[in-house]
């Protein structure tokens, strides 16, 4: 559920904490230098699956509002596969993983600096999504006894949509270089953007020999307040570099754990009625092409513009790590499986990229309408209003989730 292109939306950021392993890179320097720190992990001191990554870090740029650095670590496994991540919102900004044919194709759309990143923030491409992900309708809730108003940045000021213009994924978060991943770290203010309470959020990044991407939320507040993280990374599983319209359209999609999924009224917030996906082109139980149901008459597709809904995850108990998704590229035989004790995804198909301010990606390229898609595991849209299952945080508690990208090939 991306946020509109905006070239005119201002951030403020915190100034970063340097990570006592690692000193950040001074914040004149913009030349993108490589420092390995971290490789050759031996088995004595790490569990196997990430014997013998390396972990890489250089700048990414300057963060030019507040004239800081933002750095870049690249893990890389024994394999040779790896991942890219900002300290700007904790983000993926490349996976590189083997094709059929031993090839690696990087399968995440982004960009080659924190820049574009910063300025022309599009779709929140890789970034960690928080306060609370998806929509909340009005940007009003009510927690306790008290309403809260949030900045309403969605339809036109009638929803507050992933944390607002001032969220997780625009913020320099803390990195902390750990012996088989990255932790990154944001403390949030008390009523910062609107949300109540101190809260201290982190995600660790973890990538195994197995070439499965392990993704874990962790938060801790000093009062109620709402916690809702998750991934927006945008895949195309035939590489990064097919950024045409429709390019994503051939990728195979199967859903297999979700038979319901949440009805939405005309500007996508859902209604509070929960749908059988039978009969209908959600119905996505067993494997489809994208392309022979994206196109379907329905309504709720008409309101997307194309796949834009949150799936429910069968039999959620909100510790179990379920299946949510499985995706192929039958051009590079690249496999993308998605798990998660999440209990809803939002599934996304990029019907709102390519715009004309849109800043070129990765390969040169603009990325199209429909040239991606995104799999974000969280909770249900609107849930503090909508659902039972909500995303509240009460002090003393910890908010605990874990999303795992896991990738391989089929011929």
């Amino acid at each position: 559920m991306p946020i509109d292109f905006n070239s005119n939306v201002m951030f403020t950021l915190p100034r970063p904490i340097a990570s006592a392993a690692v000193q950040q890179q001074p914040a004149a320097n913009t030349q993108l230098k490589t420092d390995v720190f971290v490789k050759n992990v031996s088995a004595k001191n790490i569990d196997k699956d990430y014997e013998g990554i390396k972990i890489e870090k250089k700048s990414f740029g300057t963060i030019k509002k507040l004239n800081e650095d933002a750095t870049l670590y690249t893990i890389t496994n024994k394999n040779g596969a790896s991942v890219d991540l900002s300290t700007f919102g904790a983000t993926i900004t490349s996976i590189k993983v083997p094709d059929k044919n031993g090839n690696l194709k990087d399968v995440t759309q982004g960009y080659t600096s924190v820049t574009p990143y910063e300025e022309s923030p599009v779709g929140h491409a890789g970034g960690t999504i928080g306060p609370c992900a998806n929509k909340i309708n009005n940007g009003t809730f009510i927690l306790g006894e008290k309403e809260y108003k949030l900045e309403c940045n969605k339809d036109k000021g009638k929803t507050h949509s992933h944390g607002g213009s001032d969220g997780f994924d625009v913020k320099n978060w803390q990195p902390e270089v750990l012996k088989d991943g990255i932790k990154f770290t944001y403390i949030k203010k008390d009523m910062e953007n609107g949300y109540p309470a101190n809260v201290t959020a982190s995600v660790t990044y973890k990538f195994d020999n197995d070439n499965k991407l392990h993704i874990k939320y962790h938060a801790e507040s000093d009062d109620d307040t709402i916690i809702n993280m998750t991934n927006h990374t945008y895949f195309n599983l035939d590489g990064a570099e097919n950024a045409e319209e429709n390019s994503v359209l051939d990728h195979i999609v199967e859903l297999p754990n979700s038979s319901r999924y949440t009805v939405n009224n005309e500007i996508a917030v859902p209604t509070g009625e929960i749908a059988s996906v039978k009969g209908t082109p959600f119905d996505l139980k067993k494997a489809k092409k994208i392309k022979d149901v994206i196109n379907t008459e329905n309504d709720q597709l008409k309101i997307g513009s194309g796949f834009d809904q949150n799936y429910c995850i069968d039999n959620y108990d909100g510790k179990t790590i379920r299946k949510a998704a499985k995706v192929k590229s039958e051009k590079t035989g690249i496999t993308l499986k998605v798990s998660t004790n999440l209990p809803g995804f939002q599934f996304y198909t990029a019907n709102h990229l390519g715009k004309s301010a849109q800043p070129a990606g990765k390969d040169g390229k603009r990325y199209e309408k429909r040239s991606a898609l995104c799999i974000e595991p969280q909770f249900y849209p609107d849930a503090i209003n909508t659902f039972a299952e909500k995303p509240i945080l009460k002090k003393g508690e910890t908010y605990d989730r874990e999303i795992i990208y896991e990738f391989g090939t089929e011929k």
